[in-house]
């Protein structure tokens, strides 16, 4: 307990130097944990995502969206989107299988800019059917919708995403309002409640959702760049995609289309996000072994200046061991310490992180970063312990 007191009072007396002695393990523990958190926290919310859609949503892609190692191949996803030959005819093919199929939702894209009286804002155009509201478990906070007969009949109605409504509108009720999109005129039919990012592009908060019949005549185009379909049961899951493969090929070739479910998707952005996580983890981490040199170099800056003070301590029967258990104590203490303010500074980080992005700090990436700080310490901290240890109790008196 002596030797605890005597370490602690030995980094107290210089508050400063300590403080900078532990500010690369400050450092590098804030962005251990804060990196992390973002890694979780974005696991959390796309997992999420994905299961407000249900576990019984397939997704129907154009392309080979998958490569060879079982990960997304964007080479094989952005030539499919661009070359998509999914069309109205597959979705009409879908739509037939009512042992299998609930709902069909097809989306076309385009950018396009809206705008009201004096402002004007860049969005995502999304065409499709009424099903999306279903199949996408979608729910409008203001008005509806836009129905069947509106998208049969080509109207120009538009559902806005909760942001742009925002943008545009501010406080007032959009639905029933003129919005010009491109250089068209559209009726606000309703707004979407807050969804957040949408995966590989932008958010859903900025998307405007028109009828896909009026997408078709607006953009001249019949390209669909996905197709949602809800089947009818979770438990015949590969049965159901199985009969949707089957009907797709009776129109496209196998390399035309790829037909996922939540599960494949999901886990492949979490092997991606754990794969960034350890990579930016070790990066982050390079931050810690610094701060460890700069414990060593302070230490054994600390050892000849306390050179006397190690000999008078011998000399009134302090062993070896004793002073090597002091010097060590002071290293891990400082590690110790500077894990406790890097882990402060990544709660502050993360709780300013959330107001933009998911980000949650777990116990484990906490955990880790206290054993790593203070392995650190007591590594780093090891040769000058052993230094201070081997000195001479006569030749440290001796030394001016």
């Amino acid at each position: 307990m002596d030797v605890f007191i005597v370490a602690l009072r030995a980094i107290f007396v210089n508050k400063l130097r300590s403080f900078l002695t532990a500010l690369g393990v400050i450092i590098g523990v804030a962005s251990v944990v804060l990196l992390t958190s973002i890694s979780n926290g974005l696991s959390v919310f796309i997992t999420e995502q994905f299961n407000e859609l249900g576990a019984n949503t397939l997704i129907v892609f154009p392309g080979d969206v998958f490569g060879d190692g079982g990960g997304f191949s964007s080479e094989h996803s952005h030539a499919g989107l661009a070359n998509s030959k999914l069309s109205q005819r597959e979705v009409n093919n879908l739509q037939q299988l009512r042992e299998h199929v609930s709902s069909v939702a097809p989306s076309g894209l385009q950018s396009d800019t809206i705008a009201v009286r004096n402002k004007k804002r860049k969005i995502t155009v999304l065409g499709t059917s009424a099903s999306y509201e279903t199949a996408f478990n979608t729910k409008p906070t203001k008005g509806r919708f836009f129905l069947d007969s509106e998208n049969n009949n080509g109207d120009k109605v538009v559902v806005l995403g909760f942001e742009i409504a925002n943008q545009l509108f501010g406080k007032v009720d959009p639905v029933g309002k003129q919005v010009t999109i491109g250089n068209q005129n559209f009726r606000v039919s309703g707004v979407i409640e807050k969804k957040g990012g949408g995966f590989g592009g932008p958010s859903f908060d900025t998307y405007a959702y028109i009828p896909l019949e009026t997408f078709t005549r607006v953009y001249d185009t019949t390209r669909i760049v996905r197709i949602v379909v809800k089947t009818k049961t979770t438990e015949r899951l590969a049965e159901h995609m199985q009969a949707i493969r089957k009907e797709l090929e009776r129109s496209l070739k196998a390399d035309e289309f790829s037909v996922v479910d939540q599960s494949e998707i999901l886990g492949t952005i979490n092997q991606i996000l754990s794969v960034l996580t350890i990579g930016l983890g070790g990066i982050a981490s390079i931050s810690l072994v610094v701060g460890g040199i700069g414990i060593m170099n302070i230490m054994l800056v600390s050892v000849t200046e306390r050179t006397r003070e190690i000999g008078l301590r011998k000399a009134l029967g302090a062993t070896p061991n004793l002073i090597l258990v002091q010097f060590l104590i002071e290293a891990a203490i400082l590690s110790f310490f500077g894990g406790l303010l890097g882990v402060g500074i990544a709660f502050g980080g993360t709780l300013v992180l959330q107001a933009f992005i998911p980000a949650k700090v777990t116990i484990d990436a906490v955990l880790l970063a206290f054993g790593v700080s203070t392995l650190v310490g007591l590594v780093f901290g090891a040769a000058p312990a052993r230094r201070a240890a081997r000195l001479s109790p006569i030749e440290a008196l001796r030394y001016e």
